[in-house]
Parts: structure tokens; C-alpha cells; sequence
């Protein structure tokens, strides 16, 4: 038998120019998905509820501090009848607590009265956000929101339940109209009509409840102390 020589091909080579730049896409993608995974960490850190009021739902202060005064009672008088409870920044629908404010709780919970009874409903907070309107209104009047790009968390923290809400009360576009003029101009029970639809419990019809009629007088009430 004759033997014969046998050579294999040569491999291909590999353009340096390749290499380098795969070399740096693969350390771009890693570092990426570090500052990504760092910044979703950051935004899910850890806060409790660190609020701690003996007074009930308009009584209790803000978190929040400077801003109009108008606005600022219009807050806690809507906190009257929403979450007339001690520490309302951190009560759930139906009187339990979310321990960890480091987002919206998120938790739906059964209905028992009113025209909606039997739902469910995630309502939470001194404002009661349900998580879809906290969502939206997050998203455009947070001033600290963390993480990137879809991984956006918003703080549920007092101090950022009530930025939130001023800055939406405070937003003429968002109403049609100015409420911190119809409030200087005494006008409480058109305000609180018109932002019945938005929290039931304001009255007018909606979900009433046993303090809606009283909330003008409350509003005046707080509204000396916020002048103050």
C-alpha cells in the first residue's frame, strides 16, 4: 500500500480588527447589564414606613414642606375622607398597612361597600392611588424616579405621595383650570366637585361617606393652620 501525505487547511485567521471589536461589544453588553441591574436594585431599595402621626387623616402634616398653602390644605382635606387614620401614608383599602413604601403596594383587595362591592381594588396611601393613576401620575410629576429606561420605579414614600399630588393639583392643564385661583377665591365646594370623580369620597353623589359633608368647613379649618 502506498502511503500518501495528507495536509490539513489551514484554519482561517482572524481579523484582529474583528476580534477587538467584538471583544469591546461583549464588555459594553455586560457593562450595560450591570448599571441596569444596579439601577433596578436601587430603585427597589428597601424603605419603610418611617411616618408616625397620632393625628388622623386631615389632621395629620404633611410630609412634604413649602408650596401654597391653598393647595397644601386642599391635600389634607382630601386625606379626610380618603384616610382618616393615624399614619395615612401607609394604609391599604380597608385599614391594613404596607410595611414597604419603596414602591406602590400594589395589593387588590376585595371591596365590601359602596357600588362597587365585590371588586377589588389596589387604593393605597394618604391619597389613595389605585397602582394604574399612581403609574400615570408618577410618571409625570415624580421629581426622583430610579432606574432606566422601562425598569423606571417610582418611590411610594410620603414625601413623594404628596410632591406627586401637589404638583398634579398644582397642573391647570390637567383640570382645565386653575384650583389654587378658585381657592383663593373661596370657592372649596367647585374644587371639591370637581375632583369628586377623580376621589369618591369627596361626595356629590358618587361614594359618600361620613365626612364628605363636612369637608368645606375641615378645608377652612386647615387651611388657618397652613397660613400660619
Amino acid at each position: 500500500m502506498t502511503k500518501t501525505n495528507s495536509t490539513k487547511p489551514d484554519a482561517p485567521k482572524t481579523d484582529p480588527l474583528e476580534q477587538n471589536v467584538g471583544s469591546w461589544l461583549v464588555r459594553s453588553l455586560i457593562l450595560l447589564a450591570i448599571v441596569l441591574i444596579i439601577g433596578h436594585m436601587q430603585g427597589k431599595r428597601p424603605s419603610f414606613l418611617n411616618f408616625d402621626s397620632a393625628n388622623r387623616g386631615a389632621d395629620a402634616p404633611l410630609v412634604m414642606r413649602g408650596g401654597d398653602p391653598h393647595i397644601r390644605a386642599l391635600m389634607r382635606t382630601i386625606s379626610a375622607s380618603e384616610s382618616n387614620v393615624r399614619n395615612p401614608y401607609g394604609v391599604m383599602y380597608g385599614g391594613t398597612y404596607a410595611q414597604n413604601l419603596s414602591e406602590h403596594p400594589d395589593r387588590c383587595i376585595t371591596i365590601v361597600n359602596g357600588p362597587n362591592v365585590g371588586d377589588c381594588t389596589t387604593a393605597a396611601g394618604r391619597y389613595q392611588f389605585i397602582t394604574t393613576t399612581w403609574q400615570e401620575k408618577a410618571k409625570q410629576y415624580h421629581p426622583d424616579p430610579q432606574g432606566f429606561f422601562m425598569w423606571r420605579n417610582y418611590s411610594f414614600e410620603p414625601q413623594y405621595q404628596d410632591e406627586v399630588v401637589y404638583r398634579w393639583l398644582s397642573d391647570s392643564k390637567a383640570w382645565g383650570v386653575d384650583l389654587r385661583q378658585l381657592l383663593k377665591a373661596g370657592k372649596i365646594n367647585t374644587v371639591l366637585k370637581m375632583l369628586s370623580p377623580t376621589w369618591t369620597s369627596l361626595g356629590y353623589g358618587i361614594e359618600t361617606n361620613s365626612m364628605s359633608d363636612d369637608l368645606p368647613k375641615i378645608y377652612q379649618r386647615i387651611l388657618k393652620q397652613e397660613l400660619q
